[in-house]
């Protein structure tokens, strides 16, 4: 995937497609600045849990924008999501992420809400950047 990343920026570059190749190469320099500052392996993992820290951000930014009435800064921030969800796993239905939880319910056996971060701690290896772990956090304490 990290791979696919650079072919995608040189391919931007050549056919001019500037949003795309801003977007790219935004998420290039974050995956970059991970690996100086952590010392982290650049691999598909580290990839991933990037453009899941981008994409989180730029939902956020969109939250700020419709409140200030930027509609002009929203569609732009959709657009870069669009782009960066290309780079993610396939991600899982939201039956596929309610068996995920149901097993680990079976596995942890929770007794009340304080059990949640046994539950996350479980499903997470399994969902993280095949799910909107927001989501999951929402269906469990709707299950607890």
């Amino acid at each position: 995937m990290v791979e696919k990343l650079r072919q995608d920026m040189v391919e931007a570059m050549k056919k001019k497609e500037k949003e795309r190749l801003t977007t790219l190469r935004m998420i290039k320099g974050d995956l970059d600045k991970e690996h100086i500052d952590k010392k982290r392996e650049i691999n598909d993992d580290l990839l991933v849990e990037v453009i899941n820290r981008g994409i989180k951000q730029r939902k956020d930014s969109i939250i700020e924008f419709e409140k200030g009435g930027r509609n002009d800064l929203i569609e732009k921030t959709q657009i870069e999501i669009e782009i960066l969800q290309n780079y993610l796993p396939e991600q899982l239905s939201f039956d596929e992420i309610s068996c995920i939880i149901d097993e680990a319910f079976k596995i942890v056996n929770p007794s009340g809400s304080h059990d949640m971060g046994k539950i996350m701690k479980e499903v997470q290896p399994k969902l993280k950047g095949r799910a909107d772990m927001k989501q999951v956090s929402e269906i469990i304490k709707a299950k607890l």
